[in-house]
């Protein structure tokens, strides 16, 4: 598969960069009716057709671990913590992106975003630790999620097709219900170079509370990389 990314936008006084250290992409497949029930008007879940049969939707936690990162307004003051994005895979009037259900940040820096500007971003507890050599490795703990994961061959995500690496780790749009409306964002980042790994043991328990996930479902796939940059363009805005 030829993917070369997509045109950076140029970098704005507003906007904030991070690099993202232990980056893993941990998916789940859900039936699409019960993600379609907890979507706003005019969203809809991207459905996908599994190998064993039936269709479905997909969601996936995404954790890391921030490095330096930054508002371009303000004095550079490196900011280090672990992060969990917890999003399904949608389309917007057609539109493709992702709808982000929460945000876990083991920093004071959550008031930001959750004070400010009305984002489902909540203060929590998390430790992420990655191996990237020969034997690769990712362990995540957290007050409300565990994952443990080891490297494994390369494999085509279940569903997915030929074009699975944009559609799973290159979505750039993201909406999320605020205070009074549906506000977005987006971002930019390099094409991912993933590495491939399997659970030994996932629980999310976001995804559970939501009704997405059973307690000790198999992941659909996981994906890793050691470090990838992120632009992140901000302050998030009302959808129109």
């Amino acid at each position: 598969m030829d993917f070369a990314g997509t045109p950076r936008p140029a970098p704005r006084w507003h906007h904030a960069e991070s690099e993202l250290d232990d980056f893993v992409i941990v998916s789940f497949r859900v039936p699409a009716e019960r993600l379609a029930a907890l979507l706003p008007p005019g969203f809809a879940p991207v459905r996908f057709d599994w190998a064993a049969g039936g269709s479905g939707g997909l969601v996936s936690a995404v954790g890391f671990r921030d490095r330096d990162f930054h508002f371009r307004f303000c004095p550079r003051v490196a900011i280090a913590c672990g992060q969990i994005n917890y999003r399904a895979y949608v389309t917007r009037d057609g539109a493709p992106g992702v709808w982000f259900f929460r945000t876990a940040l083991d920093h004071p820096l959550v008031a930001v975003p959750r004070h400010l500007w009305g984002m489902p971003w909540r203060r929590t507890r998390i430790r992420i630790t990655g191996d990237w050599g020969p034997e690769p490795g990712w362990e995540l703990d957290a007050d409300d999620a565990e994952c443990r994961a080891a490297g494994v061959e390369p494999y085509t995500p279940d569903g997915l097709g030929d074009d699975w690496l944009p559609l799973l780790t290159h979505p750039t749009t993201g909406w999320y219900s605020g205070r009074r409306a549906v506000g977005t964002y987006s971002v930019w980042h390099p094409v991912m170079e993933p590495v491939f790994l399997k659970a030994t043991h996932a629980r999310f328990r976001v995804f559970e509370e939501l009704g997405l996930v059973e307690p000790g479902q198999e992941p659909h796939s996981v994906l890793g990389q050691a470090s990838i940059h992120f632009d992140v363009h901000v302050p998030p805005r009302v959808s129109a």
